[in-house]
């Protein structure tokens, strides 16, 4: 038994772990080393940004709504009047009609003329150039540079009926509208156009009626103007097909007013 005991292999003694090294910590700077390391404050940046401009959007967007509503009802007054009018003392046949679409779109329809009003759901804002701009009145604040905008379009009603698409539709005038309810008409030279300084003109049910009254004097007044011979001799299967009738005329009456370049 002493043997065997003196002769046992003694156990290894376990090692202890070496103590890890601290980790080297970086000091934290400052003065204006610290300034330049840290980046900008951007939340501030976007709330100021949403504060300012992005809400004079959404105020311009009601604005140009509550335009585009006169406009709808001035025009939906005149088709009622012009109706009665045209009806008792001409022909019964004639129509004037009223079309809603949407929110942002309606249609007047009327001898063989369609005129399409759009809102469009964007602000937009132009160069330093564009004359509006160029006055006291915006220069004092600059959300007055912004504008939602409603377009007066006019198309043969037949382009419509028969789905023709290549048919063309004519711009009449463009009605801008800024965040004070005032606004900027530019267009054919049919319309009534205003000064380009905007302090003047205000949005009333008034200006409304003279926008589409105008817009509708200038489709009457432009003639379809039959092609020449030449341009109709052949038509292809798909034009047939299609419904695109190549005899069909097109109106190159409309001529764009760019006389009021400065501020009157």
């Amino acid at each position: 038994m002493a043997s065997s005991a003196a002769g046992a292999t003694p156990a290894p003694v376990p090692r202890k772990p070496r103590p890890k090294a601290a980790a080297k910590l970086r000091p934290t700077p400052t003065g204006p080393e610290a300034d330049a390391e840290l980046p900008p404050d951007r939340v501030n940046l976007i709330a100021e940004g949403l504060g300012q401009k992005a809400s004079a959007k959404q105020a311009i967007f009601r604005a140009t709504l509550a335009a585009f509503n006169l406009l709808r009802y001035a025009t939906q007054a005149l088709c009622v009047e012009l109706t009665q009018r045209v009806t008792a003392g001409a022909d019964a046949s004639v129509k004037i009609e009223y079309q809603p679409i949407n929110e942002m779109e309606f249609h007047v329809r009327f001898s063989g003329d369609l005129l399409v009003f759009v809102m469009h759901s964007n602000i937009i804002t132009f160069p330093d150039s564009f004359a509006p701009l160029a006055t006291p009145y915006v220069e004092a604040d600059f959300r007055r540079r912004y504008f939602g905008h409603i377009m007066a379009y006019n198309f043969m009603a037949d382009s419509i009926r028969y789905q023709r698409l290549n048919d063309p539709g004519y711009l009449l005038g463009r009605l801008l509208v800024n965040i004070d309810s005032h606004y900027y008409l530019e267009g054919v030279r049919q319309l009534e156009l205003p000064s380009p300084d905007m302090s003047r003109n205000v949005i009333t049910p008034e200006a409304m009626r003279l926008f589409v009254e105008s817009a509708m004097i200038a489709a009457i007044n432009n003639d379809l103007i039959a092609p020449p011979l030449e341009d109709i001799q052949k038509i292809s299967v798909k034009q047939k097909l299609e419904n695109q009738q190549v005899s069909r005329g097109s109106k190159v009456g409309f001529s764009f007013s760019h006389q009021q370049r400065g501020v009157e």
